[in-house]
């Protein structure tokens, strides 16, 4: 049904595209003369087209549409090139015409032009409306795609190849999503992700918790959608491991006051896994913690923090920090402290922290750790931070080494799949990229699972 309609469409729109030849053709070869009638039924057609141009099957509003800009992208693609060789069909017939009848010149070029002007107005209504849909809700495209497609559709063929580009990217967007949805409806009644105890995220320094802009991506949502209870840490985006280790502390005696939950599971990325084990071992938090899974986090410090933090003056230091920590008093910490937060993520502030801070009997410790293969396979500022990583600390994620997260009874590593790396934004979902060979949100979803499965 999906290939006939298809066809069926693109008939409309060509048709469409090319009313005037087909009523001149009409009209003056064959001496049609209600060919007129045509252009009611095509307008008909074009405008149902370019409204409806597939049934409603999509779980989402947003899916749904970029669908549909898809399927207008790719009608396009197929009318237009239709059209193309249609108008040079009828352009050859008008000249073949004005050479027996020299009466007709004036009348054969206008009537050349009015319909090779109504064919691109119908047929850049056709792309605008898909491309105005794709850029509206795909994910995937991102801001380097959208444009770099506005600039390359100024260039002669290449604005077809990146057109080609985005219409793979989108459609592999909608393919993907429609079995998420599909998985999630299979396992709704299960509730996988329903663990004893709540999940409280922890999120890593610069960051905050914010509700416009979630720090875990598409995570949550998808959690919740399987059963879990999910919390936030809320604590500082940059202050002293100890500091925010003393906020976490107090956000989890909130949560077990107020839920009468009893524990937590503490799920933790980067600094937020260093602030976890300061809220566990040194404020009292371990009988109301089940367990600590810190994702991509510098147990043992970072190397080229020390090495860095020791080659900028200290103007420049105190510069930053300053402009730093006003710029996040704005958006709501009470006392941000850049420089402490940067300290305690050096090779020397971990070790020595590590000697005073014991894992607690009774707490399960577990670690994960993604890496990347190549400096561009992480954004930005991760694509420049990655090969100073890897000269001190060796293979890591753009800011943190593999060694340097290995942390409790289990450590998981994540292998990337082919030529694409996983970064330190990636395993958090923070730039909501789907990436070949690694699903992020269901790696949380089965991670979660077993937690469940193992009681927790």
């Amino acid at each position: 049904m999906k290939y006939v309609r298809r066809i069926v469409y693109c008939l409309l729109l060509t048709a469409a595209a090319n009313a005037l030849p087909l009523v001149w053709l009409l009209y003056a070869e064959w001496s049609v003369s209600s060919a007129g009638w045509l252009f009611l039924p095509l307008a008909a057609a074009f405008l149902w087209v370019n409204l409806r141009p597939i049934p409603k099957s999509s779980p989402t509003k947003r899916i749904q549409r970029l669908a549909e800009g898809c399927e207008l992208l790719w009608l396009f693609c197929v009318t237009a090139t239709a059209t193309v060789l249609l108008q040079l069909l009828w352009l050859n017939i008008l000249r073949a015409d004005i050479a027996k009848d020299s009466f007709l010149d004036w009348w054969g070029y206008f009537g050349g032009a009015m319909g090779v002007l109504l064919a691109v107005i119908l047929e850049a209504i056709v792309f605008w409306n898909g491309m105005i849909r794709v850029y509206l809700t795909s994910v995937q495209l991102g801001i380097k795609h959208r444009v770099l497609a506005a600039l390359c559709g100024w260039i002669p063929l290449v604005n077809l190849w990146y057109l080609a580009k985005i219409l793979c990217i989108c459609r592999d967007e909608v393919e993907f999503e429609i079995q998420k949805w599909e998985l999630d409806a299979v396992r709704a009644e299960s509730e996988v992700c329903k663990t004893k105890y709540p999940l409280l995220m922890v999120h890593g320094v610069f960051f905050r918790d914010f509700r416009c802009l979630n720090y875990w991506g598409r995570i949550p949502k998808e959690l919740r959608r399987n059963g879990a209870t999910v919390y936030y840490g809320q604590q500082q985006s940059a202050a002293a491991v100890e500091d925010s280790g003393k906020e976490l502390a107090e956000r989890i005696r909130q949560i077990v006051e107020e839920t009468g939950c009893g524990k937590v599971n503490i799920i933790a990325h980067s600094k937020g896994g260093l602030d976890s084990r300061a809220a566990i071992a040194h404020c009292g938090m371990a009988p109301y913690v089940a367990t600590l899974t810190t994702i991509n986090t510098p147990h043992r410090g970072c190397i080229f923090a020390e090495y860095l933090l020791g080659k900028v003056p200290q103007a420049a230091r105190l510069k930053i920090a300053a402009a730093y920590n006003a710029a996040m008093k704005k958006m709501g910490d009470p006392n941000p402290d850049f420089l402490a937060a940067v300290t305690d993520l050096t090779e020397s502030a971990c070790l020595a922290r590590n000697e005073v801070t014991l894992d607690a009997p009774g707490v399960v410790y577990e670690s994960v750790m993604s890496y990347c293969k190549k400096a561009q396979h992480g954004k930005f500022p991760l694509n420049m931070t990655y090969p100073i990583v890897k000269h001190f600390d060796g293979l890591n994620d753009g800011l943190v080494s593999v060694e340097s997260a290995k942390w409790g009874e289990r450590f998981t590593l994540l292998e990337p799949v082919g030529k694409r790396g996983i970064s330190h934004g990636d395993v958090v979902d923070l730039n909501r990229e789907n990436i070949r060979g690694f699903d992020v949100r269901e790696f949380y979803v089965k991670l979660a699972a077993d937690l469940k499965s193992r009681g927790y």
